[in-house]
C-alpha cells in the first residue's frame, strides 16, 4: 500500500512539473509568420541562445546578497531536478555551467527553455540523456539573474 501511495505521488509530481497549463504544443508542425518552422535552428546563436538577453553584465566578483537570494529560488524551483555537482539527477548537474556557457545563454535558457530546447543541438542531446524537458519555471528576469549569481557562486566565483 505504501509503495502504491509513493508511486502515485511521484507520478503526480512528474505530471505537475511537466504541465504546460493545458496548452497543447506541436512544435514540429508549427510555423511562424515568416514561414519558418518553430524549431528551425538556422538563425540560432549557440553562444547567446534564444530570448531577450543579448548581453548580461556581471562583475568579476560575486554579489553575495544576490547569490543568497538565488539559492532560495534554486531550493524552491530547481533542486528537485538539479544537483550542484556534475551528477545528473532528473536534469544535468550544475557544476561548471558558468564556465561552459555565457551569462546571456544561461539567462535565456532559464527564462525561455522551450525554444532553446527545440533549436539547440546540445540541449537536444541532453534531452535524450535526461528524457525530461526542463519545464518553464516562469521566473522573472530578476529571479533568473539571482539564480545565475548563485550558479556563479556554486562554480567558485568569490
Amino acid at each position: 500500500m505504501r509503495k502504491l501511495i509513493v508511486c502515485c505521488l511521484m507520478g503526480l509530481f512528474i505530471y505537475s512539473c511537466s504541465s504546460n497549463n493545458g496548452e497543447k504544443k506541436t512544435v514540429a508542425n508549427s510555423v511562424n509568420e515568416s514561414g519558418a518552422s518553430a524549431n528551425d535552428a538556422s538563425g540560432y546563436d549557440p553562444h547567446r541562445g534564444e530570448g531577450k538577453f543579448d548581453k548580461v553584465e556581471i562583475a568579476d566578483h560575486l554579489d553575495a546578497r544576490m547569490a543568497a537570494a538565488g539559492k532560495l529560488i534554486v531550493d524552491l524551483k530547481c533542486a528537485s531536478c538539479h544537483k550542484l555537482t556534475d551528477e545528473k539527477l532528473v536534469g544535468p548537474g550544475w557544476k561548471g555551467v558558468t564556465q561552459r556557457r555565457k551569462p546571456q545563454w544561461i539567462m535565456n535558457f532559464i527564462t525561455n527553455p522551450d525554444p532553446m530546447i527545440d533549436k539547440d543541438p546540445e540541449l537536444q542531446a541532453q534531452l535524450e540523456l535526461c528524457m525530461v524537458r526542463m519545464p518553464n519555471q516562469n521566473l522573472t528576469d530578476e529571479e533568473a539573474r539571482k539564480v545565475l549569481e548563485f550558479m556563479r557562486q556554486n562554480d567558485g566565483v568569490k
